[in-house]
């Protein structure tokens, strides 16, 4: 059943993913060659308690860490390790808050170093989908026009839209109705209303669109160990509009990045 938030608890979960924006600008100035995901998992989970929250993902289904911490093949729960980050990697940072009673989660991939243009091309168009996205979550239309804006825009690009893994509903839970997936057909689906929020996240592969999982029972792998990109945001209806409650904006200060991505989601009353 999807949950409607009123104008009023989307205000208190915009804060809630602030705050996981916030976190992921502190983690974006110390992704580096060197430096261990275990270090910038310690690091993410003081900042978040410090910073009035709980890790939302610490102890949530058994989950072990405060950030999934899936680099290079890996697709997205990957465990944070002792393993320094070497130049050339990729990062997915995924992360989540729960604060005011309700959740944030957000992620979004981080190039370590040099990375090559091949990468480069498969993290923008990652991105990029996600907006494409994003725009087709607005009231009257349904869950399978954002899954077919994100898989058309990315399969154009020829790269392959994760099938097993999907964006969700948030809330008072981390994960609520609806299901969100990155793939779908248009008019398909369960409506958009004003005061839904989700969690849009395109998990999009070089290669084949197939996906192994480890035996530990969390990471997901490309099943051509090519490499993976992911970005997540969270989005609220409003005035039949979809409107951000996250923002990289954090992360691209860190970064000396200027972007007007955000612009046309931003909240306007």
């Amino acid at each position: 059943m999807i949950k409607i938030k009123t104008p009023a608890e989307i205000e208190l979960m915009r804060e809630s993913a602030l705050l996981v924006s916030k976190t992921l600008g502190m983690i974006a100035a110390e992704v580096k060659p060197g430096v261990t995901t275990l270090y910038l998992d310690k690091l993410a989970e003081e900042f978040i308690r410090d910073n009035n929250g709980i890790p939302g993902f610490l102890g949530l289904y058994d989950f072990p860490n405060t950030l999934c911490m899936s680099p290079n093949a890996q697709v997205v729960h990957g465990f944070p390790t002792d393993v320094p980050l070497e130049d050339g990697d990729i990062i997915s940072v995924d992360c989540g808050v729960l604060m005011n009673g309700f959740y944030g989660d957000h992620a979004y991939t981080f190039e370590v170093g040099e990375v090559n243009q091949e990468t480069k091309k498969l993290l923008q168009i990652t991105k990029e989908s996600l907006y494409e996205g994003i725009r087709q979550f607005r009231a009257g239309n349904r869950v399978g026009d954002v899954g077919f804006a994100i898989q058309d825009y990315c399969e154009k690009h020829g790269y392959g839209i994760v099938r097993e893994l999907v964006g969700h509903g948030l809330g008072k839970k981390m994960h609520e109705d609806p299901e969100m997936p990155n793939y779908g057909r248009k008019g398909r689906g369960k409506k958009f209303k004003d005061g839904m929020v989700v969690a849009i996240e395109p998990m999009v592969n070089m290669g084949t669109h197939k996906i192994n999982q480890l035996k530990d029972g969390w990471t997901i792998l490309t099943a051509d160990r090519k490499p993976s990109a992911h970005f997540e945001h969270d989005i609220a209806i409003v005035n039949g509009k979809p409107e951000l409650l996250s923002t990289f904006d954090y992360v691209y200060k860190a970064l000396g990045i200027t972007s007007n991505e955000e612009d046309e989601f931003r909240k306007t009353h």
